[in-house]
């Protein structure tokens, strides 16, 4: 059986297929039932040519309609949960609890509805009346469809339907043409019948949600230089990243990217010395949650050369040793360690402990901690600080307090920085000389807890300078702050009352929208 795409509504057979893939469990390498189309450049021109029509149709059925939809496909894919887990235990070899039923899904449900207060809400378009000029302004719609590409490691909270980027993207009136990602595409399948469902029961245009599972890398450059694109969303790796990237980039197309991160920890020695063993648990739970494989796990971790440096070390040694190895996502992910690994020998790291794959069925690669110097660190600090996605991180260990800046100093940009010191604060000289460094640095900085977790804030910042992201200035989480990758300033001079999007005419809209009339943000009407 092979499984349909989602073009204009319905289900319908991929054009002129001339080849499939199959999901395959990463516990047992055993092939799933089913298989997915490869899509040509036929399925794309037809998605396209659907989504241009959902464009217009979208901004008449206006914000309202569009929240409903939202609210309605995240009951909807309430309504099938079980065969979701299931689905996504069997795709990925995640845990059903506590990981995809307790964690991962209510996050999906819940950045959903977020999205949908607020697309109802409208204070994300950030309206702007200058009554005496007759000038107005606001966010509005692209005027393409947004692409969005899912990575391998969220089934559900960034998948390429349901995920945030699908989410905002809709929230702020555009059509969305979801890539699936290959290693969870019966998951994707199953909330994309969730939101045709949601989309039938609600108005929501044809062509405003569309699903192709899989498609060449040349054509996926194509689609988003494409002239019809109004944007594009991706997470993933970095050398995908940046082919993407580039091909938008000629065509003078908005990409947002988030690619890699090693998410920097910094322990300052007096911290350290306060609680080395807690530090040291902290630091393990969070390298080794989901088999390492989360964009903000900590894969460098910076500290001075202490005996409660030794002894931190040797606690995190010893716990990685013990660990039980999860189930890596994909054979690309295995391959990825074992070069991780190769690669920092070669570069004299000492592997402390793990550095192989597990025999047996599964993906599997033993938890796996390298040690180097700081000096080795300076002198090629590319080297060091190349992600390796999975249970694999790397322990700076800094002569002295200017080296540990030093090496702060050489960082790329990041996702997240970490900084762990002393409660009371016998650190502060040197955390006030790292700091400032480190802002410039990642774009989320932490002090005394570990980055993995990214919760579903309007004050969360998941991006950072590029080359983790592709602009320091958005945001892949967090509600509304993510919306405004998504949309375009439009500007209203002297136009007409009646003419005006709701948003700019002089009565509030919804009686609550925040507007920023005359040089004060208010609720008011005028």
């Amino acid at each position: 059986m092979i499984f349909r795409i989602l073009i204009d509504g319905d289900w319908r057979e991929a054009a002129g297929t001339r080849e499939t893939f199959k999901a395959v469990n990463p516990a047992t390498l055993e092939p799933l039932p089913g298989e997915y189309p490869v899509s040509g450049r036929s399925d794309i021109e037809a998605a396209l040519e659907a989504a241009l029509p959902a464009v217009d149709r979208l901004r008449t059925a206006g914000p309202d309609t569009v929240a409903a939809f939202l609210e309605a496909f995240a009951a909807a894919a309430e309504a099938r949960r079980d065969d979701l887990f299931e689905t996504a235990r069997l795709e990925t070899a995640l845990p059903v609890e506590p990981r995809l039923r307790s964690v991962e899904f209510p996050r999906l449900a819940d950045q959903v509805r977020q999205a949908a207060e607020a697309c109802r809400d409208r204070s994300w378009c950030r309206a702007v009346i200058d009554s005496a000029r007759n000038i107005r302004s606001r966010l509005g719609p692209l005027g393409g469809p947004v692409v969005v590409f899912s990575p391998n490691n969220f089934p559900f909270a960034f998948n390429a339907v349901g995920g945030g980027d699908w989410a905002t993207a809709l929230a702020a009136g555009n059509p969305v043409i979801s890539k699936a990602n290959p290693a969870h595409p019966g998951t994707t399948r199953i909330l994309a019948e969730a939101a045709r469902d949601a989309a039938h029961r609600t108005g929501l245009p044809r062509g405003a949600v569309q699903l192709l599972y899989h498609f060449e890398p040349g054509d996926g450059l194509g689609l988003v230089a494409h002239p019809a694109v109004g944007a594009s969303a991706f997470t993933g790796s970095r050398p995908a990243g940046l082919r993407l990237k580039e091909a938008a980039d000629r065509a003078g197309k908005p990409i947002y990217l988030e690619m890699a991160s090693v998410n920097p920890v910094f322990l300052l020695p007096e911290g350290l010395k306060e609680r080395p063993s807690g530090i040291a648990a902290e630091l393990f739970a969070s390298c080794l949650l989901g088999a390492g494989q989360f964009c903000t796990k900590p894969g460098l971790v910076v500290l001075i050369e202490s005996a409660s440096g030794r002894e931190f070390l040797a606690a995190v040694k010893a716990a990685f040793e013990k660990a039980e190895p999860g189930y890596l996502l994909t054979p690309g992910i295995l391959d990825g360690l074992e070069a991780a690994s190769r690669r920092l020998r070669d570069f004299k790291a000492e592997l402390l402990t793990g550095g192989r794959r597990l025999p047996g069925p599964g993906l599997r690669f033993t938890p796996t901690l390298f040690r180097v110097s700081g000096s080795a660190f300076l002198m090629n600090p590319a080297a060091f600080q190349a992600e390796s996605f999975g249970s694999l991180s790397l322990v700076v260990a800094a002569r002295d307090p200017l080296e540990m800046l030093d090496i702060a100093a050489m960082l790329e940009g990041q996702l997240t920085a970490t900084v762990y010191s002393h409660s009371a604060g016998e650190d502060d000289r040197l955390y006030d000389s790292l700091e400032p460094i480190l802002r410039r640095k990642a774009g989320r900085l932490l002090n005394d807890r570990m980055p993995t977790g990214v919760t579903v804030s309007p004050a969360m910042n998941h991006g950072g300078p590029f080359p983790a992201a592709g602009h320091p200035g958005f945001t892949s989480v967090g509600i509304p702050a993510a919306m405004p990758r998504f949309a375009a300033l439009q500007c209203y001079d002297n136009v007409r009352p009646g003419r005006l999007p709701a948003e700019l005419r002089d009565r509030n809209p919804t009686g609550k929208m925040w507007r920023f009339i005359d040089g004060a943000w208010t609720q008011r009407s005028l």
